[in-house]
């Protein structure tokens, strides 16, 4: 369906305002997608923070001038999906990721991430990138790894002095 220039405007503005807040961009090739996995892939998209959308690449280029991902203007050739994520960096590589395994016409084609561009093989690494959560949980792990080495070392010299011993019997005697 074809867009007049205020509809046109639109888009570009959307599309403009979330690449401006956006963590990275994946551009994929999805011709052949079935229209049933087209909305998998959107309902998926809404709930891990990933703003999906189909328009045409002269559209895109105006709407990335200016942010980060104008890296990508020479890149948008062809039939393309773009995944932006709004919520954490990995978000749009999983989701095209995962449906590029059961989808073989589901290809990335570009991934930007921090002004800097990458080809499709990327995606893999934008992937493995750490949820939130889990950045958060690994920083946990490691902040309290000092703390309990110093307690096991306590423990340790406790139990070599004796005092172990001695600390198990005090209660037991009250």
């Amino acid at each position: 369906m074809a867009l007049n220039l205020s509809q046109k405007q639109e888009v570009v503005a959307e599309l403009a305002e979330v690449a401006a807040k956006a963590h990275s961009l994946v551009a994929a090739e999805y011709a052949g997608t079935t229209v049933s996995q087209m909305t998998e892939m959107r309902k998926k998209a809404r709930q891990s923070g990933v703003f999906l959308k189909v328009v045409k690449n002269t559209l895109a280029a105006r709407a990335v001038a200016g942010t980060e991902f104008e890296v990508v203007k020479d890149a948008l050739v062809g039939p393309l999906l773009y995944a932006f994520s709004t919520e954490e960096p990995g978000a749009a590589g999983r989701l095209i990721k995962e449906f590029a395994k059961t989808n073989d016409k589901l290809k990335p084609k570009v991934v930007s991430i921090e002004g800097k561009l990458f080809d499709a093989a990327h995606v893999d690494v934008l992937a493995s990138l750490p949820t939130r959560e889990e950045a958060l949980a690994m920083l946990a792990r490691v902040l309290a790894e000092p703390v309990t080495m110093f307690a096991r070392a306590v423990k340790a010299v406790a139990d070599k002095q004796g005092g172990g011993e001695v600390a198990a019997e005090a209660p037991a005697e009250a």
